[in-house]
């Protein structure tokens, strides 16, 4: 198994929630107000500055007919 450090580990989950946000085909202003955050929250979690809670993620993954897996790479 390769090891990675946290800060690639960041970067891909990042990227892969980018790239599930763009697959899903809802508007990002849309994604914030079903998932009860601002715009400004919802970016910072595609730049990987902030990530989301654990209930926030899950929300966020139902609201993007998306698996925690395609996410999070597993």
């Amino acid at each position: 198994m390769e090891k990675i450090s946290d800060m690639e580990l960041e970067k891909r989950i990042s990227e892969n929630l980018k790239r599930e946000i763009e697959l899903c085909g809802k508007p990002k202003s849309v994604i914030a107000d079903e998932l009860g955050i601002s715009r400004p929250t919802l970016s910072q979690y595609l730049s990987g500055r902030v990530f989301p809670s654990l209930p926030t993620f899950a929300k966020l993954c139902k609201i993007i007919d998306c698996s925690a897996d395609e996410i999070l790479g597993l």
